[in-house]
């Protein structure tokens, strides 16, 4: 009997203890760091200081973090526009097709991030495909420069993390009930009302979790900036890497990237919030 009381928590103990091991335990080392000064030749003098998160209020600082919100924003948005309709198709798809429809939607995670961002990088220099197609298509003027712009991380930030939006999405989707669209048609209602009214509202919580996901990932992204935006484009990722790195001033990067993992954790915790409270309210609807 007691075997039988302990066996869920011998069968949770694993995952609990690699999360501790490889999250709980380096947020600490990162918060510990933050209230310590850095030393005359770099490294941490175990001072205790508050002076690293004056820092981060600097004006310099809060501009880089509302520039990160605003493109990772962007992409987040463009995101959920792109991954809506793909999911939603896949989502009405006949179900022996959906499996092979999800696989290519994933597809792109066979290969590397740092691949899948050099390609681009292919993609969108001056003598790239984009321009060869233009010169093919009769166009004869100057190549245009899209590499190194902020279009270009974006793109590189979407194209990334858009199966994250897709799956979370379809989540949702696959779980609504047919019913309930099919009662909204016996009542009047076109297809177009039908999904503002119905479908639209009952799988936000996908939605959410969706842009949460690559709201989050985006912001704190430092490879896409650095190789699609060839360092023009700073966002608050690169500061806490080349603060770590460059600068070898790692308290005030530790103080940079806690500010960082804070926002990261209130957004999760008001998307995951926002999601039961959802399903709640759902739930509630539908007893009869």
């Amino acid at each position: 009997m007691s075997y039988q009381k302990t066996r869920p928590n011998l069968i949770a103990a694993p995952p609990v203890a690699w999360l501790l091991v490889f999250m709980v335990a380096p947020c600490l080392l990162i918060l510990s760091y933050a209230f310590f000064q850095r030393g005359v030749w770099g490294g941490i003098e175990y001072n205790f200081t508050l002076e690293n998160f004056a820092r981060v209020a600097d004006p310099l600082y809060a501009r880089i973090f509302l520039q990160s919100a605003r493109i990772a924003g962007t992409a987040t948005l463009i995101a959920i526009v792109i991954a809506y309709p793909a999911a939603y198709a896949i989502s009405r798809a006949p179900r022996m097709r959906q499996p092979t429809l999800l696989f290519f939607a994933v597809l792109p995670f066979w290969s590397n991030y740092l691949i899948r961002t050099y390609a681009w990088m292919l993609l969108l220099n001056r003598e790239g495909l984009f321009n060869k197609l233009l010169q093919m298509l009769g166009y004869t003027g100057e190549p245009f420069s899209m590499l190194y712009t902020e279009g270009a991380v974006v793109t590189g930030l979407v194209y990334n993390y858009l199966p994250f939006v897709i799956l979370a999405i379809y989540s949702t989707l696959s779980r609504l009930n047919p019913e309930l669209m099919e009662a909204s048609r016996d009542l009047g209602a076109g297809p177009c009302r039908t999904f503002l009214r119905v479908t639209l509202p009952l799988t936000m919580p996908g939605v959410a979790a969706g842009g949460v996901f690559i709201f989050v990932l985006s912001i704190g992204n430092f490879v896409t900036p650095a190789l699609l935006g060839g360092g023009r484009f700073q966002m608050i990722g690169n500061v806490v890497y080349d603060q770590f790195l460059t600068a070898n001033d790692w308290p005030f990067g530790a103080a940079l990237g806690l500010v960082l993992i804070t926002v990261m954790v209130i957004l999760l915790m008001s998307q995951a919030r926002l999601t039961a409270r959802a399903s709640g309210e759902q739930a509630v609807g539908s007893v009869p």
